[in-house]
């Protein structure tokens, strides 16, 4: 244990050296089925009682058991940071993982999509597991448990943005309309201008009225809409109208909460994993490692970075984008002058020699998400040199193969599988849909079709949450398609065109 505190103020004085900025971190060293616990339960041990969390620690023991699968660290988004290390691990690799966990803690402290998390999940984690553990007591175990598997699977259908974007939202506590407004609303008045009886109907003539009289109607009628605009946080929408207990309430509302402070470690787990793993390369190699300790080294990363067919390793694409850009802002690679080089041989040997590297990935690190990450950074020349390309699956031969090398085919693709993390977009459309106290959703369909099962799923349990009748817009195959349920049995009928799906 004393050479492990050694080894933990050696590699901390390195990180800050090196200019990485983190939260006071807390190193807890586990045996290998306490490890599986707490990685179980997300880092979270004070956590509340799930099924769910049991079934993962069975899948995680066995994995471990079969050699199949290893937990080297855990890292959890606090202040302090709490990181879990494996007691079994050799001291090698518990260096890798102490360069590794600073980095991770810096980019948790820096990256701009963190600036709103809870610096003390930890404790609100605690108070969760009291709360639910408190109403298992008053109300039973099955019904809190139950309403508790409708919550989780319902915590994605949020706004990932919502931190940084205010979207309009209609206030549901507006005071009564009085009489007068009421009568407007129901026959609108339309101002008229002043003129002589005889010259009326070419002052205020009948098409220009009519024409007023229905905008001020469409006005209306967008004004009296429930939600006036759709709302893409559709647990918040739920919150605010279903109606629930006060327990029921609670429950959802802190679900919610966890599901955003999660949100933005799935939104840079490719930036998150290759930080990390950029700088406990960096400072292993320059400044920790010793001789002795090298091939275990070699080995140990080699496999962290490792790729298999069919699959990104956020880790090596990470790791490799950041060296990518170190590189070309070190030799100047970057702005009009060398995008308008028509010579292939004149942009290889590109070299200012501005050594900005290192001071640019601080500023990536510090701005960018996933998505903006790849958008802007991933280029054909990275394509070509980590030889990546995009898949399908062929039905005729069963099998799943290359689909394009082309580089605008592999940007869109992966682009658009971290699109709101690779899930359908959801709005409340309507919450009174068909003025029946019903609820509307709205899929934005971007070229790829629901999943029948799993859309009947959420509208099940979304129904159990709003007690009457859910129903969702989508396509499928090209047509314009409305399921619903309302609460015994499922619905689905054609609504038109995909055009007049999409424009309902």
């Amino acid at each position: 244990m004393i050479q492990l505190i050694k080894v933990r103020e050696e590699i901390e004085k390195y990180a800050r050296d090196f200019g990485l900025d983190f939260y006071p971190v807390i190193f807890e060293v586990l045996e290998y089925d306490e490890m599986n616990q707490v990685a179980a339960f997300g880092g979270f041990p004070t956590r509340y009682p799930h099924w769910s969390f049991g079934m993962e620690y069975e899948q995680l023991s066995k994995g471990y058991e079969f050699g199949l699968s290893k937990i080297y660290e855990m890292v959890i988004n606090n202040n302090p940071c709490y990181s879990y290390l494996l007691k079994s691990n050799p001291l090698v690799d518990q260096k890798l993982v102490m360069a590794h966990v600073y980095a991770h803690c810096d980019f948790f402290k820096n990256n701009a999509y963190f600036v709103h998390t809870n610096r003390k999940m930890i404790d609100e984690m605690a108070n969760h597991g009291t709360r639910i553990r408190r109403y298992i007591d008053r109300f039973g175990f099955e019904p809190v448990e139950q309403f508790l598997d409708v919550c989780l699977s319902l915590d994605n259908l949020i706004d990932h943005h919502s931190t940084a974007i205010v979207r309009p939202y209609a206030d549901p506590h507006k005071p009564d309309a009085s009489d007068e407004e009421e009568e407007r609303a129901v026959r609108p008045v339309v101002p008229r201008l002043k003129s002589k009886d005889y010259m009326d109907t070419y002052i205020n003539p009948q098409e220009f009225m009519d024409f007023q009289k229905k905008k001020i109607e469409d006005r209306r009628k967008v004004q009296l809409k429930f939600p006036a605009s759709p709302v893409r946080d559709v647990m918040l929408f739920l919150i605010d109208h279903a109606p629930l207990t006060r327990w029921q309430r609670d429950i959802l509302s802190f679900i919610r909460e966890e599901a955003y402070y999660f949100s933005p470690q799935a939104q840079t787990k490719i930036m998150n994993e290759g930080w990390a793993s950029y700088w406990h390369s960096t400072i292993m190699t320059q400044k920790a490692l010793r001789g002795s300790e090298l091939i275990d080294y070699a080995d140990h990363h080699s496999g962290t970075l490792a790729t298999s067919p069919g699959r990104l390793n956020p880790y090596k694409l990470g790791i490799e984008l950041f060296r990518d850009i170190e590189d070309r802002w070190n030799k100047g690679k970057f702005g009009k002058e060398f995008d308008d080089c028509t010579s292939l041989v004149g942009k290889k040997n590109w070299d200012r020699k501005l050594g900005l590297g290192r001071q640019k990935i601080f500023e990536v690190r510090r701005v960018y998400n996933d998505i903006t990450f790849l958008d802007t950074f991933l280029t054909e020349e990275f394509c070509f040199n980590q030889k990546l390309f995009s898949f399908d699956f062929n039905p005729q031969t069963g099998n799943y193969e290359i689909a394009s090398r082309e580089f605008q085919q592999i940007k869109k693709k992966v682009l658009f599988s971290l699109t709101n993390l690779g899930q359908p977009i959801v709005y409340v459309e309507d919450g009174n849909f068909e003025n029946r106290g019903e609820i509307l959703l709205r899929h934005k369909h971007e070229g790829m079709d629901l999943r029948i099962d799993w859309a009947r799923d959420t509208l099940k349990n979304i129904q159990t949450v709003w007690k009457r009748p859910v129903h969702l817009l989508t396509v499928m195959d090209g047509k314009g398609k409305l399921l619903g349920f309302d609460g015994k049995e499922f619905s689905e009928r054609n609504t038109g065109t995909e055009d007049a799906a999409l424009e309902a």
